[in-house]
C-alpha cells in the first residue's frame, strides 16, 4: 500500500471521531463534513512522520478548522439570529438510533445542549467541547485560542457553568417521552388549549428556527400559555406527524406530502412534560433530510 493509502486508510479509522467533534462545535452537518474534509486535506500537506498520535493531532486540527469557521460564520453577522436551532439526527423512532449517528450521540447530545453550546463564544466552545467532551488536554487547547494553559481552563470552566446553569436532564424511559409527545400532538390536532397546558412545563421554551420560510426567521417562546397558543397553530403541521427519534429523544418529522420534511420538532422532556422544544423549519436545511431511516 502507497503512502498515500496508507494515510487515508489511518484517517478513515479517526472520520467518526472527528465528526463527532465537529457536530458538537457547529451544529451543523453539512458543516462537520467540510471541517473534516478540511481536516484530510490539511493532514495530506503535512509530514507527520514525527506525530505519535495522529488521533490526537486530528482532533486538534478540527477543532483549529471549526473554531475559523465558527468565528467567519460570526463576523458574517449570523450570530445576529435571534435562536439557531442546529441540525437535528433523525432516525426511526421504531428501528432505533441509526448507526452512523451513534458516535454523533455519544454523551446525550440533544439539541437542547447543542443550543446552549451556540450561545458560547467560539474559543469557549473549543475550550468545552474538547476538554470536558473529549479530554483533551489543556495545553493542547491553549495554542489553538491563543491563551495560556490557565486562560484556556477559565474558558471551559465559564462555559461549563453557563451549560451546568440551562442545561436539563431529561427523562431517559423512550416509552414516556412517546407518550408525553403523543399527548402533545393529540391536544395540538385537537385545538385544545388546556390539554397542552397540562403537557408543558410552566417554565417551558420553544425555539423556531425557520430560515425564510415558516413565517420567515427565528423566534423564541417561554411560558406555557404562549408555547400553547403558538402550538394551537401547528394543527395542520399535527395531521401529518411521523414519530421519530431526533437526537435520540422522541420526536416529530411533519411531512404534509410524504417525502419532504416541512418541520422537524425535538423535545425535551423531564418529571413528565415538555420543557423545551426545538423546531426547525428552514427548507434549505431540510431539503438535505434523509426520510428514508422512517421507514417511508
Amino acid at each position: 500500500m502507497g503512502g498515500h493509502e496508507y494515510l487515508a486508510e489511518r484517517f478513515e479509522a479517526h472520520r467518526a471521531h472527528l465528526r463527532a467533534v465537529a457536530y458538537r462545535m457547529l451544529g451543523s452537518l453539512t458543516e462537520a463534513d467540510d471541517a473534516v474534509q478540511e481536516s484530510w486535506l490539511r493532514l495530506s500537506r503535512t509530514d507527520t512522520s514525527d506525530v505519535e498520535n495522529l488521533g490526537g493531532w486530528l482532533t486538534t486540527v478540527v477543532g483549529r478548522v471549526c473554531l475559523d469557521m465558527l468565528r467567519s460564520r460570526n463576523s458574517r453577522g449570523e450570530e445576529s439570529l435571534d435562536v439557531r436551532v442546529p441540525d437535528p439526527l433523525v432516525s426511526s423512532a421504531d428501528g432505533g438510533i441509526d448507526p452512523e449517528h451513534q458516535a454523533l450521540l455519544a454523551d446525550s447530545v440533544g439539541l437542547a445542549l447543542l443550543v446552549v453550546l451556540e450561545t458560547l463564544g467560539p474559543a469557549e466552545r473549543l475550550a468545552f467541547v474538547l476538554h470536558d467532551m473529549f479530554a483533551v488536554p489543556f495545553e493542547e487547547i491553549a495554542p489553538l485560542v491563543g491563551r495560556t494553559p490557565t486562560a484556556t481552563r477559565q474558558l471551559a470552566s465559564r462555559a461549563r457553568r453557563r451549560v451546568r446553569g440551562t442545561a436539563v436532564v431529561p427523562d431517559a424511559d423512550l416509552g414516556r417521552q412517546r407518550a408525553v409527545v403523543d399527548a402533545f400532538l393529540a391536544a395540538a390536532r385537537g385545538g385544545d388549549f388546556d390539554a397542552l397546558l397540562a403537557v408543558l412545563d410552566p417554565d417551558v421554551v420553544l425555539r423556531a428556527d425557520a430560515g425564510t420560510g415558516f413565517g420567515g426567521g427565528s423566534r423564541e417562546l417561554r411560558g406555557a400559555a404562549a408555547v400553547a397558543g403558538q402550538a394551537l397553530t401547528f394543527q395542520r403541521f399535527a395531521g401529518f406527524a411521523r414519530p421519530a427519534l431526533v437526537n435520540g429523544a422522541a420526536g416529530i418529522v411533519s411531512a404534509p406530502d410524504g417525502e419532504r420534511a416541512a418541520a422537524v420538532l425535538g423535545f425535551t422532556i423531564a418529571n413528565g412534560r415538555i420543557v423545551e422544544i426545538d423546531i426547525l423549519a428552514d427548507p434549505e436545511r431540510l431539503r438535505g433530510l434523509d426520510l428514508a431511516v422512517l421507514g417511508g
